[in-house]
């Protein structure tokens, strides 16, 4: 039972920071996996050597990728810094291991406009949003109302990756099928309201502080699910949420298939695709790591090795 509590105190650590229900999901599973590896020990009475030996289990036996095992070591870190507060020197010197890099899987202008044409008509908006304005799926679905600005034809992208804010591209395109979907959306928060529903999810500070203005319609998300939902960490809250991302994942490697794209398409190819077109049509590289959110133009650099002709747009000797 001494694991159950100390999961609870993990919980409580993760969501006092403000976290996503998806890293406190993932923190407690790589704990529990920790603790249930050296059966059942408290996390307190092991060591560096402990840590290493479960991180060579996911490399060795589990063959993890590097990311996924980077990851565990996070959650461990993290139940060690911030649960257990504990002052250990050796923490600095767990080794991680390295990410791979790998050059982006790229679709052409066809390829792109193939996959959108043959999109189910509910998940061909928010993919068409993600190609346009270079999103994350998550931020694509997490999108709310007031997140566009139609007279400057932008896109306020909240809490992205790390947690910081941007503003990227409105595609002029979509204007006349956001509008009709923002018409769609406020129709059935009317019913919700009607309903003494129609709260939006937000953190429950700014929800007390907001009070029934969290009912606003501007809060409400621009892609909601068909069902009300139990809020897993308040269960006395009823939430409309936004369409889980599983659902747009399946559209689009559904679409590629009837497409006959023989490469690996998923969500983050179409942000892959926005960055190396805007790349190929003269925009500059420091624009684009500013729509894209990247910290570091490092990041960026990488779409140069895809742009027109491959590699730096060089030319096979045997095309000489």
């Amino acid at each position: 039972m001494a694991d159950i509590r100390l999961l609870d105190r993990v919980r409580n650590a993760i969501r006092l920071r403000q976290y996503s229900i998806a890293t406190e999901r993932a923190y407690v599973s790589w704990i529990r996996r920790f603790i249930l590896f050296h059966n059942k020990r408290h996390p307190s009475e092991m060591g560096k050597s402990d840590i290493e030996a479960f991180l060579t289990h996911l490399a060795v036996n589990r063959a993890v990728s590097p990311s996924t095992q980077n990851q565990a070591l996070q959650a461990i870190l993290f139940l060690y810094l911030q649960v257990l507060e504990a002052e250990l020197p050796w923490l600095d010197d767990v080794v991680r291991a390295k990410p791979k890099r790998r050059v982006p899987v790229v679709l052409s202008r066809e390829e792109v406009s193939s996959l959108l044409k043959n999109m189910s008509v509910t998940q061909r908006l928010p993919t068409s949003l993600m190609y346009g304005a270079g999103l994350r799926v998550m931020e694509c679905l997490r999108l709310r109302v007031g997140d566009l600005d139609f007279t400057r034809h932008t896109i306020r992208v909240h809490g992205g990756k790390g947690g910081k804010d941007r503003i990227t591209i409105l595609p002029d395109n979509l204007e006349d099928s956001l509008t009709a979907q923002l018409a769609c959306v406020r129709n059935e928060h009317r019913r919700d309201l009607a309903n003494e529903l129609g709260w939006a999810k937000l953190p429950l500070a700014l929800r007390r502080k907001l009070g029934k203005s969290s009912q606003r319609f501007y809060w409400q998300y621009i892609f909601p699910s068909k069902n009300i939902s139990t809020d897993p960490r308040d269960s006395d809250m009823q939430y409309r949420w936004h369409i889980h991302p599983s659902t747009t994942r399946k559209a689009i490697a559904v679409s590629a298939l009837k497409s006959g794209i023989n490469k690996r398409v998923t969500c983050h190819t179409l942000r892959h695709s926005f960055a190396t077109h805007l790349l190929e049509s003269g925009t500059d590289i420091r624009t684009i790591q500013q729509l894209l959110g990247h910290k570091d133009v490092k990041t960026t650099m990488i779409y140069t090795h895809v742009v027109a002709r491959g590699t730096l747009g060089a030319r096979s000797p045997l095309d000489m």
